[in-house]
């Protein structure tokens, strides 16, 4: 699969299919890369971004944590959604944030107390989408035993792709992710290696929260996580299928104190 074009968006993908209305009064919208749709979906129907921790041996490892035994998740804010065209903000205060890239499923209709063909019913499509996250603030937060939000909630603080409708994938175990720094491989890795699939992961969250339309679940990542800087670009994608870049500023400062 390496022999794959990485930018697979920019290249022929199958004719585009006319949009859908959404029960909810959403469409799915043309994105300017043949067969893909736009991420705009993501805000103007979803709700919120439910991101699975840990589901890649080897990145728990890197940080010296263990594999879960079942899955844990946090929730990331709308708001930190991020389209190609605008940069991703570091906050004025963070010393470090690191990327994380991770394979998105969006959901296409409601989810509760589902089983796992529901969830292969639902799905919608897949996104390349990447998890920052302000590394410092999550240490003093694990150190506190407090929760995750503000470490993972910053406005731009999900990049994502346009989205693949599902049909043009033939299986998810054989996406290949990967992320660059600076043209830098930093990331790269099968989904094939996730510890738990994205199916049961799916049905899982379904048991303990509902799951709406437009709702896009965050996968797990694979070793190489790491920090990115100001002034950096970060370039992200599934090989031969979808590829985004992303340059990465300084945020104005805010009244948001840091943490001591």
């Amino acid at each position: 699969r390496r022999g794959a074009t990485e930018g697979g968006c920019r290249s022929a993908q199958r004719d585009w299919r006319s949009g859908r209305r959404t029960r909810r009064g959403g469409t799915w919208t043309r994105s300017g890369m043949a067969g893909l749709r736009s991420p705009s979906y993501l805000t103007t129907v979803g709700s919120k971004i439910v991101a699975v921790g840990r589901n890649f041996a080897a990145h728990a490892r890197e940080l010296g944590n263990e594999v879960p035994a079942r899955p844990f998740f946090f929730i990331k804010p709308r708001s930190a959604y991020v389209f190609e065209g605008k940069p991703v903000e570091i906050p004025h205060h963070c010393e470090r944030v690191d990327y994380e890239v991770e394979l998105g499923v969006v959901v296409g209709s409601q989810l509760k107390d589902a089983t796992v063909q529901q969830v292969e019913d639902s799905i919608a499509g897949y996104t390349v989408a990447i998890d920052m996250t302000a590394r410092d603030i999550q240490t003093v937060l694990k150190e506190k035993r407090l929760p995750w939000a503000e470490a993972k909630g910053y406005d731009t603080f999900c990049p994502v792709s346009p989205i693949i409708p599902k049909e043009q994938v033939a299986s998810v175990d054989a996406l290949e992710l990967w992320l660059k720094v600076d043209g830098e491989e930093r990331q790269r890795g099968l989904c094939e290696l996730m510890v738990f699939k994205v199916p049961e992961l799916i049905a899982h969250v379904s048991h303990i929260m509902t799951l709406e339309e437009g709702d896009m679940v965050l996968t797990g990542t694979p070793a190489g996580v790491g920090p990115v800087r100001e002034g950096q670009t970060m370039e992200a994608g599934i090989t031969g299928l979808v590829s985004m870049k992303f340059p990465v500023v300084r945020r104005p400062q805010s009244t948001v104190p840091p943490l001591h």
